[in-house]
């Protein structure tokens, strides 16, 4: 399959292809999460915005470059096009450029501003897994060279025993070095199904076995304040959430994407009956609690002028003081001046991102007779108006959908 056939068979996705380019890919290959001024080194010293980088242009670099990523691979793999596979390398290099610019082994930065290297302090789980989700997927593929290939791996194995080593808690940096910031033996199923997904993978990246063992003996382990073990949980979906996430179907699903799609390859190559039928249950299950999300994009008006003032976001968070813990943090990033944020982003959010998100959730179950209802959502917008660099995940919902016939 030709690019030029990709095109006149969705031309809606190589709208938003082209416009994820255009505007949202730095030159080092990591996604932006908005158009906007980059934050500087001491921007990134002080924790301007806030020390986490919400808000800012580089808030969601290895979140969204990972997932992307994923998606990229697969276009790259239907299209055949060198030109495809090099956009692949580039936001693979731009995942192994967050994972390299800092002292802290095992953190993997939000982004870099604007020298190409200063970050803010604060990666997350957000970040993590999507990070291994994006590298796992271009490390299968014919892509990578040999070179290349040695040093992602050598780079992925570096990452997974720091996890390991911190029981699977996310490392910090700057002045919070020591810190964690999320992490994967929880007892939810986000948590269940990213762990057993980023230890296969961890087996599939770098080959070692001690990952396979390490995998198989999670799946059987309880996490503490669970009555299920892993395997169990994973069968769950993503509705077993809804406890500590209550607005999960309301504005959330865009961060069970890289659950689901993590999820789908564990059922695609796990050779136990029972633990693949798990995996198939939780992925069932996700994709029918999001299917009427799917149908909110008949919300967004292509023509709404709401203000995007997130793009001056030092202008729409003037606030500032020194955050000496996550806490003052997180609190700094809760005070925003919402008149010069303006209404467009929370627009974007509710009905771009998340109808979005939950066609790539359902598209990833594999079931092919929703690919109707995901086509429609990912031809409804008008790309080259969006704010936000969100709307990728019509291409992940895309290139998630079994191939037509």
């Amino acid at each position: 399959m030709t690019g030029a056939f990709l095109c006149a068979e969705e031309p809606a996705v190589e709208r938003a292809h082209a416009e994820t380019w255009r505007r949202f890919i730095d030159e080092h290959g990591i996604m932006r999460d908005h158009v906007g001024e980059l934050p500087t080194p001491e921007d990134c010293r002080l924790g301007k915005p806030n020390a986490i980088g919400w808000w800012s242009p580089i808030e969601n670099g290895p979140m969204f470059t990972g997932m992307y990523l994923h998606a990229m691979v697969e276009r790259a793999r239907r299209s055949g096009a060198a030109s495809d596979k090099e956009q692949a390398r580039k936001l693979a290099q731009g995942l192994l450029r967050c994972a390299s610019v800092s002292d802290v082994p095992g953190f993997v930065a939000r982004g870099v501003g604007s020298d190409g290297k200063c970050h803010y302090p604060l990666s997350s789980d957000d970040q993590m897994q999507p990070w291994f989700l994006g590298l796992h997927a271009y490390l299968l593929s014919d892509i990578p060279s040999a070179a290349e290939r040695t040093v992602l791996v050598a780079k992925v194995r570096e990452v997974a025993d720091v996890l390991e080593s911190t029981g699977w808690r996310v490392p910090c940096d700057g002045s919070f070095k020591g810190d964690f910031r999320g992490a994967f033996k929880g007892e939810h199923f986000r948590d269940a199904a990213r762990y057993v997904f980023m230890l296969c993978a961890a087996y599939e990246m770098t080959g070692d076995a001690v990952w396979l063992e390490r995998y198989r003996r999670a799946l059987d382990e309880k996490p503490a304040k669970s009555a299920e073990t892993r395997r169990e949980i994973c069968a769950l979906g993503c509705s077993r959430d809804l406890g500590f996430i209550p607005t999960l179907q309301k504005g959330q699903f865009w961060i069970y994407v890289g659950t689901q799609a993590g999820l789908a390859r564990l059922a695609a190559v796990e050779t136990d009956a029972a633990t693949k039928a798990a995996y198939r249950q939780g992925l069932d299950v996700s994709a029918r609690f999001a299917l009427s999300s799917v149908d909110t994009h008949a919300m967004f008006d292509n023509a709404d002028q709401g203000f995007f003032g997130t793009a001056d976001w030092r202008a729409a968070n003037p606030t500032w003081f020194p955050q000496p813990t996550q806490a003052e943090a997180e609190r700094l990033a809760r005070i925003v001046d919402y008149k010069k944020r303006g209404p467009r982003k929370n627009y974007e959010s509710t009905w771009m991102r998340h109808p979005l998100a939950a066609a790539a959730v359902v598209a990833l179950a594999g079931e092919a007779s929703a690919r109707p209802q995901v086509l429609k959502a990912i031809r409804h917008y008008d790309y080259a108006k969006l704010n936000m660099a969100e709307f990728f995940f019509a291409e992940v919902a895309y290139y998630a959908l079994p191939e037509a016939k």
